[in-house]
Order: structure tokens, then sequence, then C-alpha cells
């Protein structure tokens, strides 16, 4: 089995030096055998210079593969310094329809109509124009439209001459689509039947037609959903007259999801806008800064909140406040995270809202009363009065449940209003958590002390 590339220190310092001599040959004998995902990386460490230089070198037909792997401001960098008609020739004529329109959708509106007016396959020309119309979060944004396609109404000869000059034209072929006249999916095509049916056969016959497909207007986490129940690897797009379109492969969808990731990630960590690590430091700050003030907010009102009750008659109570905020603020996420995870993944059903609001009051009881136990045990060991032992524990089970069915409630609510969900397991319930947890726990001190 070969050694895995990696790209370290040593194997970076070596190009450097060669892109500084500009040994065009050394530098491509030492990226030869290596994967354009690694070479990506590679472009990614070095300097702006060095990597205008390195991608300008690269073989057109690697340099393609190159730029789909980059990161959206490295690729733009690239991009910014190269012509209209180099965009076009370089890179759009090299890659299939999907991965063209992705990178051209990130232009300027200005420099989309000159890129593709400078793209020689006038097919290729209409087909990225057409992907470029669906909405950003479409089926019909992630699909390809190169495809094996044949009619039910070959037979199996006709049909074999067909896919072998199709095939001349694709990269890779997951599948065989199967229309009729008018270009409506009919089915798939095994290529086992294909090749063991008679010549005489036609392809109607042999097809497989229980087969799964998505309108292009559904949305990205619709496909991904689809493909992961159904274990699909690729995907055919229809409209809504079931013409084909296109089709979605499993790579497609991992990237789209790895995205989703990370972007609820930032969110549920109070970032309020995509932001990487490199990015610069305004930026980054721009991205954090809101949810900051919000907790800088949430806290004087916390603050405010522990002045009104006059807990200087009762000084014990505050020795507790952490203890009841953290609870209120862990309770309330882990419920959320469970809403979020499952509207997410599209296993949370309209009629199961209820049923799961109900479990997450049962789980909040039941963890409610074996935490209060415990504190009321620990507090009277610890010597504290059986008076603040019994206030505390009561307040820390009222607080629990409420801490649940506000963390169940509202991603559902923001959900509803076409909110991402993934706010509400960020700072935002957090804070109200830790807000309401103070206002219950005082209440109950105050009344039982």
């Amino acid at each position: 089995m070969p050694k895995q590339f990696e790209v370290n220190k040593s194997f970076i310092d070596d190009l450097t030096c060669l892109i500084k001599k500009q040994d065009t040959k050394a530098i491509s004998k030492k990226l030869q055998k290596v994967h354009a995902a690694d070479i990506a990386d590679i472009i990614e460490s070095l300097s702006e210079i060095d990597a205008q230089y390195l991608f300008e070198i690269i073989e057109t037909t690697k340099s393609a593969d190159i730029i789909v792997e980059l990161e959206d401001e490295f690729r733009e960098s690239i991009l910014n310094e190269f012509s209209s008609k180099k965009i076009a020739k370089k890179i759009i004529n090299n890659l299939e329809s999907d991965n063209a329109a992705d990178v051209i959708s990130e232009l300027s509106n200005e420099k989309k109509e000159k890129v593709l007016s400078y793209i020689s396959d006038k097919n290729q020309r209409s087909y990225i124009a057409d992907l470029l119309k669906f909405d950003e979060n479409s089926a019909g944004s992630l699909m390809a439209v190169e495809l094996v396609k044949v009619n039910q109404n070959w037979t199996t000869e006709k049909c074999l001459k067909e896919v072998r000059a199709q095939a001349e034209k694709i990269k890779n072929i997951h599948s065989i689509y199967v229309v009729d006249d008018n270009n409506k999916l009919c089915g798939l095509l095994s290529l086992k039947k294909l090749l063991v049916s008679e010549k005489s056969n036609l392809i109607k016959s042999i097809i497989n037609s229980n087969f799964i497909s998505v309108d292009s207007k559904k949305d990205n986490e619709f496909v991904a959903n689809m493909m992961n129940k159904y274990n699909l690897v690729v995907i055919p797009v229809v409209n809504e007259k079931n013409e084909l379109l296109g089709r979605i492969t499993i790579d497609d969808i991992l990237s789209f999801v790895k995205e989703e990731a990370e972007k609820d990630y930032q969110i549920a960590s109070g970032i309020s806008e995509d932001v990487e690590a490199n990015d610069n430091i305004w930026d980054i700050t721009r991205a954090r800064l809101p949810w900051l003030v919000i907790g800088l907010i949430g806290g004087l009102l916390g603050a405010k909140v522990i002045g009104f009750f006059e807990i200087e008659k009762n000084i014990e109570l505050a020795f507790f406040i952490p203890l009841i905020a953290a609870m209120a603020g862990n309770v309330g996420i882990q419920s959320a995270a469970i809403v979020v995870q499952g509207l997410a993944n599209n296993t949370l059903k309209t009629e199961a809202i209820f049923v799961r609001l109900i479990k997450e009051l049962g789980v909040a009881l039941l963890n409610g009363i074996i935490c209060s136990i415990l504190i009321f045990i620990l507090t009277y060991i610890l010597d504290f009065s059986i008076e603040l032992s019994f206030a505390v524990s009561i307040s820390l089970l009222s607080v629990i449940i409420f801490a649940a069915i506000f963390g169940t409630s509202t991603p559902l609510l923001l959900e509803k209003y076409k909110i991402d969900p993934a706010l509400a397991t960020g700072p935002f319930i957090t804070t109200v958590n830790d807000i309401t947890g103070l206002v219950i726990y005082f209440t109950i001190g105050q009344i039982l002390l």
C-alpha cells in the first residue's frame, strides 16, 4: 500500500525554495503525484505571491481540480488575478457543470457574464447559466447536468453504443438514467442487465422503475436527508413535470453537510457570521461581538435581579448563584441540542413535537429530582441550615424543569418562523435561562427563608 502524502514543513520549505528560483521543471516533478486537495493545502500555506505563481504553472487540467478544493478566500484571491478569458479557458472548461457554476457564482455580476461568454462549449455555457438561476440552497444548485441518459424505447444494442459515446465526455459514471420521448425519468438501468440482455431487447423491459429522485426546488437539507435515509451515492434531479435535469453525488452533499455543521457550530458558539481562523481581526471581532454584548446585557440583568431581591438579608443564598446559573444553562442547551439535531436530520416530525415536549419534561423531572436530592444531602452534610438546603433543592428542581421546557420549545418556535434553530443552542438560551433561573431561585429562597 503506498504511503499517504502529508503536507509538512520540510516539503513546504523545499517547494518555496524552488518557487524563489522559478524552477518550473523541478516544481512540476515534485507535485506530479500529489493530489489536487493536497496541492490546495500547500497553496493555502504559501504567501500570496508564491501561491499565485505556483497556481499559474500547474497544468490546466489539475488547476481546475485544485481551485474547487481551495477555501473561499484563497479561491477569490487567485481568481481576482485572472482575466475572465483565463478563468474560462484554464478552469471552467475543465470542470463539471456543478463545480463550474459554484466557481462562477462567486464572481461579480459583470465578470460572470464575461466568463460565460468565453466558454467555448455552447452546451456547457447553457448548462452553467441555467444552474446559476437556481436558489443557492436548492437541489438545482447542487446538481451537475453531466450524466448518461438513454431512451426506454431503444434496444440494448443501440443503448450500448450511446453509453460508450456519452461516457467519453463524462468524468465519472454513477448511473444510467432511462427517459421517455419527452425526457421524463422512467427508471435506472443496471450495467449488468445491459451487458447480459439480448441485443434486440427493449430497454424498458429491463429497467428498475423503483427509484428515488428529488425535485430541483427542494432545499439542500432535504436532499441530504434523502440520500442518508436511502444510502444513496447519487440521486437524480427532476422538475415538477418529472423531466430529468441532472444528478447530485454524495461528494456534493458531504461538502454541504460540512459547511452546515461548521455554520451551526459557530452559531451555537455565539459567532454570528461565517469566519475562519485565518480571517483578519476585524472580521472575527465583528462575528463574535454581538453575542458577547448580549451576554454582557444578560449579566447586567442578572445583577439587577440579585439587587432587586436584597439578598443581604439572606446572604447564604449568594453562595449557590453559580450552581443555579450553570445548571439552568446546561439543561437548556442539552434539551435544545436534541431538538435542533432532530430538526436538522428530519427525524422530528410535526406529530412528534408534543411527544418530544412531554419526554423532555419527564427527563427534566427525573434529573431534577435526582440532582435536588443530591444537593440537599450535600448541603446538609456541609453544615448549611436545613431551611437553606431545602430552598436550594426545590429551586434547582424548578429551574431544571423550566430550562428543559424552554430549551425544547425555543428551537421549535424558531423553526416555525424560518429562523435557524441552531441559535437556540448558543448564548441566547444560556443567558435567558441564567436570568430566569436566578428569578426562580431568589423567589423560592425568599418565600422559604
